[in-house]
Order: structure tokens, then sequence, then C-alpha cells
């Protein structure tokens, strides 16, 4: 069979190695299919450590970031394009160094080996070791650090797991841990020494000394390493996305005495418009300052709100995929976050709901204040269209009696024009008495002028 000639695709197309089967490629095509692909999960042998730090990235530029990441062994010529993609993960002896630029923060994941002396039982210097990177590499990334996490992930015998867990609370001092079962499916039948699902994760969500937060994984011998980069990678997204989406709540707390004070004035607004005690120019003066105020908080603060809501979706999602079952004696991380990060966003989007609904508000009242002003002008018009109404009333009744004068003096000159006449024929020597004649044409002159006014009227109507 013989196949059609090939379509030329564009220039800006995509091009094939094959003949064309298809029409020219959208120019987004190949960059948004790639887009699942963008951060592939870590692949993870355990034991291992991921010392992780998550940085605000506002005024840093991808330049900058790149000649940060130059500094690590060997990478002295890494070009700028390679973090176009806003991943990169940098391969070395023994370690691996990944690094992902978000809208609004920037994380670099180092993942490397614990020594094989580094078991569940092991204290916490042991368990961590030295990091592969220089700690002044860490310190000198640029941006402001929002989360930094040294997450350890090990082996462990599941057993007794009472014992196990006494000896993972010796790496965080035999503290209170927040822990879950991870891996958890509803329903799976319970085989005696087998425990539910495949991993257990153990922080405390406390600062330590240093700076970083802990967290520890145990895993069952036979996790695979893909497996194992999920479940570091959900956690690290849990703790990520748990603080981008508190960075709303001071935000929500600096707005609450502005909210109040704009509400309490908006009410005082509202009474004077009731009682008509303030004049319009006054409360529209006051109502387009407090109007200003909502503005700009609205815009300034809108992003952050709608940020806030979008991380702690993504909490929410990232603790479901976890597959969490309680740990009997302790809270899991889920639960965790429920009882301590619901209060904040529920605050967060309470301020937010105030704040559009103070907007609402103050819309509705200008209103109110508009319709005042639109039936206070309308009122002003009538009685302007009434007294031109009378103005005009005046006006035609003073033309009617200046008509009237007019048809008399008209008339007057026209007699006065005919007795002349008169008299001119009557010493031509025509028999005529003048002033008898004048005399009798006058209501003839009288009705001819009056008649000739109300023409001239009618057609000046006509031509209006």
């Amino acid at each position: 069979m013989q196949l059609p000639p090939p379509v030329h695709a564009s220039p800006d197309s995509v091009p094939r190695s094959l003949p064309a089967w298809l029409p020219p490629d959208d120019l987004e095509r190949t960059a948004l299919h790639n887009e699942v692909h963008a951060r592939p999960a870590a692949r993870i042998r355990l034991p291992a450590l991921i010392i992780y730090v998550a940085v605000l990235n506002e005024g840093i530029t991808r330049e900058m970031e790149c000649a940060h990441l130059r500094r690590l062994a060997g990478q002295h010529a890494l070009p700028v394009d390679s973090l176009n993609g806003n991943f990169l993960r940098l391969r070395f002896e023994g370690y691996t160094v990944k690094w992902e630029r978000h809208s609004e923060f920037t994380r670099y994941s180092i993942v490397q080996a614990l020594p094989d002396a580094a078991g569940v039982g092991a204290t916490e210097p042991e368990l961590l070791g030295a990091p592969v990177v220089a700690p002044q590499w860490l310190s000198s990334i640029p941006g402001r650090t929002v989360a930094a996490v040294q997450l350890a992930m090990v082996h462990g015998d599941f057993s007794d797991e009472q014992a196990l867990m006494v000896q993972a609370q010796r790496w965080f001092g035999g503290r209170t841990v927040v822990a879950s079962q991870l891996g958890h499916v509803q329903g799976q039948p319970v085989l005696p020494g087998k425990p539910l699902g495949h991993s257990w994760a153990l922080t405390e969500f406390r600062i330590a000394p240093d700076g970083f937060e802990r967290m520890l994984v145990i895993a069952q011998p036979g996790i695979s390493e893909t497996r194992a980069g999920r479940i570091s990678q959900r956690l690290l997204d849990v703790e990520t996305y748990r603080m981008m989406a508190l960075r709303g709540l001071p935000v929500a707390k600096l707005l609450s005495p502005m909210l109040a004070e704009a509400e309490s004035a908006l009410a005082a607004n509202t009474a004077l418009l009731e009682s008509k005690s303030a004049s319009d120019q006054e409360l529209l003066g006051m109502l387009v300052s407090l109007a200003a105020r909502v503005e700009r908080a609205t815009a300034e603060h809108n992003y952050r709100f709608s940020a806030t809501r979008a991380y702690d979706t993504l909490v929410g999602q990232r603790i479901a995929e976890l597959r969490e079952k309680a740990i009997p004696g302790t809270q899991t991380i889920g639960e965790f976050m429920q009882r301590r990060l619901s209060p904040a966003m529920a605050t967060v989007a309470a301020t937010a709901q105030r704040l559009a609904s103070l907007s609402e508000r103050v819309s509705r009242t200008s209103a109110l204040l508009r319709t005042r002003v639109d039936i206070a002008t309308e009122m002003q018009n009538r009685q302007l269209l009434e007294k031109l109404t009378r103005g005009q009333e005046l006006q035609l009744r003073l033309q009617s009696t200046v008509e009237g004068l007019s048809i008399a003096a008209i008339s007057y000159y026209v007699i006065s024009l005919l007795l002349y006449a008169g008299k001119a024929l009557k010493a031509a020597g025509v028999p005529l008495n003048a002033e008898i004649a004048t005399g009798v044409l006058i209501p003839v002159v009288l009705w001819s002028v009056w008649r000739t006014i109300r023409r001239i009227h009618a057609k000046l109507r006509a031509d209006a």
C-alpha cells in the first residue's frame, strides 16, 4: 500500500525521525507531556541519611543557585541551562545531591549512606554520622531556611514492636514521638509475626539546636529502593508544605486588628447613613478611605491566603498517600496534623473569608449611599425642571402680553399709513373723508395683523 506523502511540520514543532503520521505538534506538547517526569522519585538504598534543606527563593535567581551548586566537587563547569527544568540530580561517589526549584521555595536533598554501625538502637550522633558535604556549603545556600530535616532510613526487626519502639526513641532522647505504620491497606489480614504495612515513620516535630528536625524511618528488610524513595519524598513534602501553609498564619494575625477596626468603622458609617446625620460628601469620603484600606489588604495578602489553601491541600494528600495506621501508644502524623495544623488553617481561612466579606459589605454600603445620592439628585433635577416649567409659563404669558402690544403697535402704524394715504387722496381731489375711512378700516386692520401673527406662530411650531 502506498503511503501518503509526509506532512512537513512547522519549524517550531518537535522534529520526528519517523514519517509524520500526525499533524504538527503543539508548541507545548512535549513540555506538558514530560511534566509528569519532571521530578522523579529517588531510589534510596537503606540504610541511608537524607539531609534536606528548603529555602525561600524570593529574590534568588537560578544563576545564584547554579553558582552555589558549582562549589560542589567536579561541578565548576555546571551550565545554568541545566537548571531550566527546575530539577537537577547530581551523582557523586557514594552520595547524590538533588536540587528542586518551586514557585516560592527551593529545596536541596543530600542522600548518603549511613555508617554500618548505625542501627535502630543507636544514639543520635552515631545514627547521623558526618555529612558528606561541607557544613559551609549548607550554611551558604542562597535563601532563607523554611524547613530543614535530617531523615534517617534503616532496617528493623518488627517481631517485637514494643522493643522496637523503645530502641527507636533513643534517637529522640527518649522523648514522646509521633509515629505511624506506613503502607497499611484497609482490610489487610493480620498475619502472626508480620506487621501491617511496610515501615514505621517517627518524628517529634521539634527543631534541634543545630536547626534540623529529626525523622526516622524503620523499614522491613525487603523494602525496595523505589518505595524507600517515595516514603522519603512524602515525609519531606509533608513537613515542607506544612511550613509553607503556616506562613499564612502570621498574616492572618496581623490583619485581625485592622479588620476589627475596619468593621467598626463600617458599622459607624452605616449608622450615619441610616440616621442621615452626616452629609453625603462626608460619608462618601469615609467609605472611599475604608474601601481603599480593604482593597489594599486584599491585594497584598490574597495570594498568601490562596497559597496557604493550596499547601494545606497538598499536606492532606501526602498524608493520605502514606496510608497510616496507628502504633499503640503513639499519635499518627495525620492525627497530629489534624489537631495542630487544622486550627491554624481554620484561622487563615476565617481571616480570608472575613476580608472578602468586609469588601462585599463596603460595596453594599457604597451602593446604598449611591442610591441615596441618586435619589437626591433626581429630586434636585425635578425641582429644577419645575422651576424651568414655571419660567416657561411666565415667559409664555409675557410673550402673549408682548404679542398683544405688538398687534396694537403694528395696527397703529398701518392705520397711520392708511390715514396719510386717505389724506393724500383727498388732497388730490378725490372726494374722500380720510378720518371716517380710516376709522372704518381699524377693525379690519386689527383682524388682519392678528391673523398674520397667528399664521407665523403656526408655521414656526410646524417647523420645530
